[in-house]
Protein backbone atom coordinates (compact mmCIF):
# COMPACT_ATOMS: atom_id res chain seq x y z
CA UNK A 1 0.00 0.00 0.00
CA UNK A 2 1.41 3.34 -0.82
CA UNK A 3 1.11 6.06 1.63
CA UNK A 4 1.66 9.31 0.49
CA UNK A 5 4.53 11.38 2.76
CA UNK A 6 2.66 13.78 5.41
CA UNK A 7 5.48 16.48 4.84
CA UNK A 8 4.79 16.26 1.09
CA UNK A 9 1.14 16.64 1.66
CA UNK A 10 1.54 19.99 3.97
CA UNK A 11 3.78 21.47 1.45
CA UNK A 12 1.60 21.11 -1.39
CA UNK A 13 -1.31 22.48 0.94
CA UNK A 14 0.91 25.19 1.78
CA UNK A 15 2.02 26.62 -1.49
CA UNK A 16 -1.91 26.09 -2.60
CA UNK A 17 -3.45 28.10 0.13
CA UNK A 18 -0.41 30.93 -0.97
CA UNK A 19 -1.28 30.63 -4.57
CA UNK A 20 -4.84 31.41 -3.59
CA UNK A 21 -4.02 34.15 -1.34
CA UNK A 22 -1.35 35.96 -3.85
CA UNK A 23 -4.27 35.54 -6.81
CA UNK A 24 -6.68 37.19 -4.03
CA UNK A 25 -4.21 40.03 -3.32
CA UNK A 26 -3.76 40.76 -7.19
CA UNK A 27 -7.75 40.91 -7.81
CA UNK A 28 -8.03 43.26 -4.19
CA UNK A 29 -5.28 45.73 -5.41
CA UNK A 30 -7.27 46.38 -8.44
CA UNK A 31 -10.01 47.47 -5.92
CA UNK A 32 -12.21 46.31 -8.10
CA UNK A 33 -16.11 48.01 -8.28
CA UNK A 34 -18.98 45.95 -9.91
CA UNK A 35 -20.61 49.90 -10.47
CA UNK A 36 -17.88 51.43 -11.09
CA UNK A 37 -17.89 53.94 -14.10
CA UNK A 38 -15.36 56.58 -15.59
CA UNK A 39 -15.22 60.00 -17.20
CA UNK A 40 -19.12 60.76 -17.67
CA UNK A 41 -18.84 64.52 -18.51
CA UNK A 42 -16.44 66.21 -20.05
CA UNK A 43 -15.93 69.60 -20.83
CA UNK A 44 -13.66 70.54 -23.98
CA UNK A 45 -12.32 74.16 -25.44
CA UNK A 46 -10.30 73.52 -28.86
CA UNK A 47 -8.84 75.42 -31.52
CA UNK A 48 -10.52 75.43 -35.26
CA UNK A 49 -8.81 74.75 -38.02
CA UNK A 50 -10.13 75.14 -41.14
CA UNK A 51 -9.09 72.12 -43.64
CA UNK A 52 -9.51 71.94 -47.56
CA UNK A 53 -9.26 75.78 -48.30
CA UNK A 54 -9.78 77.35 -51.40
CA UNK A 55 -7.03 79.58 -52.93
CA UNK A 56 -6.30 83.18 -50.78
CA UNK A 57 -8.78 81.88 -48.31
CA UNK A 58 -6.84 82.30 -44.73
CA UNK A 59 -8.33 81.96 -40.70
CA UNK A 60 -7.49 85.28 -38.73
CA UNK A 61 -8.22 85.56 -34.98
CA UNK A 62 -8.67 82.85 -32.35
CA UNK A 63 -11.26 80.40 -33.90
CA UNK A 64 -12.37 78.76 -31.01
CA UNK A 65 -14.74 75.72 -30.01
CA UNK A 66 -16.89 75.04 -26.65
CA UNK A 67 -17.89 71.42 -26.61
CA UNK A 68 -19.55 69.92 -23.09
CA UNK A 69 -21.77 66.52 -22.33
CA UNK A 70 -22.46 63.87 -20.86
CA UNK A 71 -21.21 60.26 -22.25
CA UNK A 72 -22.87 57.19 -20.50
CA UNK A 73 -19.74 54.84 -19.67
CA UNK A 74 -20.50 51.06 -20.06
CA UNK A 75 -16.92 48.51 -19.45
CA UNK A 76 -16.99 45.46 -20.36
CA UNK A 77 -14.94 43.87 -18.42
CA UNK A 78 -13.68 42.75 -15.25
CA UNK A 79 -11.31 45.32 -14.40
CA UNK A 80 -13.67 47.78 -15.31
CA UNK A 81 -10.77 49.67 -17.63
CA UNK A 82 -11.97 48.71 -20.85
CA UNK A 83 -15.69 50.65 -22.13
CA UNK A 84 -17.45 51.93 -24.56
CA UNK A 85 -19.01 55.22 -23.96
CA UNK A 86 -22.59 56.75 -25.68
CA UNK A 87 -23.12 60.11 -25.03
CA UNK A 88 -25.01 63.59 -25.15
CA UNK A 89 -23.61 67.07 -25.91
CA UNK A 90 -23.67 70.57 -27.25
CA UNK A 91 -20.66 72.38 -29.21
CA UNK A 92 -20.45 75.91 -30.13
CA UNK A 93 -17.75 76.71 -32.57
CA UNK A 94 -16.43 79.92 -34.46
CA UNK A 95 -14.28 80.25 -37.52
CA UNK A 96 -12.70 82.97 -38.14
CA UNK A 97 -11.68 83.98 -41.59
CA UNK A 98 -11.71 85.94 -44.88
CA UNK A 99 -14.74 85.30 -46.64
CA UNK A 100 -17.68 87.67 -46.87
CA UNK A 101 -21.41 85.91 -46.48
CA UNK A 102 -24.25 88.06 -47.72
CA UNK A 103 -27.25 85.69 -48.01
CA UNK A 104 -29.72 88.80 -47.37
CA UNK A 105 -28.42 89.75 -51.18
CA UNK A 106 -28.56 85.76 -52.52
CA UNK A 107 -28.49 82.03 -50.99
CA UNK A 108 -24.89 82.02 -52.96
CA UNK A 109 -23.73 85.11 -52.05
CA UNK A 110 -19.66 84.18 -51.07
CA UNK A 111 -17.36 86.80 -51.69
CA UNK A 112 -13.57 86.52 -51.03
CA UNK A 113 -12.49 89.41 -48.69
CA UNK A 114 -9.05 90.98 -50.34
CA UNK A 115 -8.05 93.40 -48.37
CA UNK A 116 -7.87 96.15 -51.17
CA UNK A 117 -11.74 96.76 -52.11
CA UNK A 118 -12.81 94.80 -49.38
CA UNK A 119 -11.19 94.89 -45.84
CA UNK A 120 -13.16 94.18 -42.40
CA UNK A 121 -11.98 94.53 -38.49
CA UNK A 122 -14.07 90.98 -37.64
CA UNK A 123 -15.93 88.41 -40.04
CA UNK A 124 -16.65 85.11 -38.41
CA UNK A 125 -19.50 82.40 -39.28
CA UNK A 126 -20.43 80.14 -36.14
CA UNK A 127 -22.49 77.10 -35.85
CA UNK A 128 -24.54 75.23 -32.35
CA UNK A 129 -24.63 72.02 -32.38
CA UNK A 130 -26.57 68.98 -30.43
CA UNK A 131 -23.44 65.95 -30.92
CA UNK A 132 -24.16 62.09 -30.42
CA UNK A 133 -19.83 60.90 -29.27
CA UNK A 134 -19.27 57.70 -28.95
CA UNK A 135 -16.12 55.70 -28.27
CA UNK A 136 -14.02 52.50 -27.06
CA UNK A 137 -12.18 53.46 -24.04
CA UNK A 138 -9.03 52.24 -22.83
CA UNK A 139 -7.92 53.58 -19.17
CA UNK A 140 -5.58 52.46 -16.17
CA UNK A 141 -7.97 53.56 -13.27
CA UNK A 142 -9.46 51.91 -10.46
CA UNK A 143 -12.48 52.93 -8.59
CA UNK A 144 -10.05 54.81 -5.67
CA UNK A 145 -7.46 56.24 -8.45
CA UNK A 146 -8.49 59.66 -9.99
CA UNK A 147 -4.68 60.09 -12.14
CA UNK A 148 -4.34 57.77 -14.72
CA UNK A 149 -3.84 57.39 -18.30
CA UNK A 150 -6.58 57.31 -20.85
CA UNK A 151 -7.01 56.72 -24.46
CA UNK A 152 -10.55 57.27 -25.94
CA UNK A 153 -11.30 57.26 -29.68
CA UNK A 154 -14.38 57.21 -31.46
CA UNK A 155 -16.81 59.16 -34.01
CA UNK A 156 -18.81 62.04 -32.91
CA UNK A 157 -22.25 62.88 -34.97
CA UNK A 158 -23.67 66.81 -34.83
CA UNK A 159 -26.75 68.60 -36.06
CA UNK A 160 -26.36 71.74 -36.66
CA UNK A 161 -29.54 73.63 -34.55
CA UNK A 162 -28.62 77.27 -35.80
CA UNK A 163 -25.50 79.08 -37.82
CA UNK A 164 -24.71 82.93 -37.90
CA UNK A 165 -22.29 84.85 -39.60
CA UNK A 166 -20.85 88.56 -38.81
CA UNK A 167 -18.80 91.01 -40.69
CA UNK A 168 -17.76 94.47 -39.34
CA UNK A 169 -15.21 96.74 -41.86
CA UNK A 170 -15.89 98.99 -44.66
CA UNK A 171 -18.86 97.79 -46.03
CA UNK A 172 -20.62 98.01 -42.31
CA UNK A 173 -22.17 95.52 -40.20
CA UNK A 174 -23.87 92.78 -41.97
CA UNK A 175 -24.74 89.55 -39.68
CA UNK A 176 -26.55 86.56 -41.17
CA UNK A 177 -28.68 84.02 -39.35
CA UNK A 178 -29.45 81.04 -40.33
CA UNK A 179 -27.89 80.26 -43.86
CA UNK A 180 -28.89 77.57 -45.95
CA UNK A 181 -25.53 76.87 -47.29
CA UNK A 182 -24.61 75.14 -44.15
CA UNK A 183 -24.13 71.66 -44.12
CA UNK A 184 -26.77 70.17 -41.31
CA UNK A 185 -25.23 66.86 -40.33
CA UNK A 186 -21.33 66.62 -39.21
CA UNK A 187 -19.70 63.64 -38.20
CA UNK A 188 -16.14 63.13 -37.60
CA UNK A 189 -13.65 60.92 -35.83
CA UNK A 190 -12.34 61.77 -32.13
CA UNK A 191 -9.40 60.81 -30.23
CA UNK A 192 -8.85 61.91 -26.58
CA UNK A 193 -5.42 60.80 -24.70
CA UNK A 194 -3.44 61.95 -21.95
CA UNK A 195 -2.77 61.43 -17.93
CA UNK A 196 -4.75 62.89 -14.65
CA UNK A 197 -7.09 65.91 -15.07
CA UNK A 198 -6.44 68.18 -18.58
CA UNK A 199 -5.77 65.64 -22.17
CA UNK A 200 -5.68 66.08 -25.62
CA UNK A 201 -8.63 66.12 -27.68
CA UNK A 202 -8.59 66.09 -31.32
CA UNK A 203 -11.84 66.33 -33.98
CA UNK A 204 -11.17 65.67 -37.40
CA UNK A 205 -14.51 66.17 -39.59
CA UNK A 206 -15.57 63.35 -42.30
CA UNK A 207 -17.75 66.12 -44.19
CA UNK A 208 -17.88 69.85 -45.58
CA UNK A 209 -19.08 72.67 -43.25
CA UNK A 210 -20.67 73.80 -46.70
CA UNK A 211 -23.08 72.26 -49.25
CA UNK A 212 -23.51 73.27 -52.73
CA UNK A 213 -21.28 76.57 -52.32
CA UNK A 214 -19.06 78.08 -55.20
CA UNK A 215 -16.48 81.05 -54.00
CA UNK A 216 -14.96 82.17 -57.79
CA UNK A 217 -16.11 78.98 -59.45
CA UNK A 218 -14.62 76.77 -56.58
CA UNK A 219 -16.38 74.44 -54.56
CA UNK A 220 -15.62 75.74 -50.87
CA UNK A 221 -15.19 72.13 -49.19
CA UNK A 222 -13.96 73.53 -46.03
CA UNK A 223 -14.40 70.75 -42.88
CA UNK A 224 -13.46 71.09 -39.59
CA UNK A 225 -9.90 70.08 -37.47
CA UNK A 226 -10.32 70.70 -33.67
CA UNK A 227 -7.43 70.70 -31.46
CA UNK A 228 -7.40 71.26 -28.09
CA UNK A 229 -7.95 70.56 -24.47
CA UNK A 230 -10.48 68.27 -22.75
CA UNK A 231 -11.42 67.47 -18.86
CA UNK A 232 -13.32 64.87 -17.58
CA UNK A 233 -15.81 64.57 -14.17
CA UNK A 234 -17.12 61.62 -12.65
Amino acid sequence: MNIRNPRHSCLVVFISFFSLLNAQVEIDSLDLDDKYREDQFYLSVTYNFLSNKPENVTQKGFPTGLHLGFIRDMPVNERRNLSVGLGLGISSNSYNQNILINSNIGPDNFDLIDGETISFTKNKFTTYLVEVPFELRWRTSTSSSYKFWRVYTGVKVGYVLFNSSKYEGNLGDIKNKNIENFEKLQYGLTLSFGYSTFNFHVYYSLNNIFKDTSLNGESIDLSALKIGLITYIL
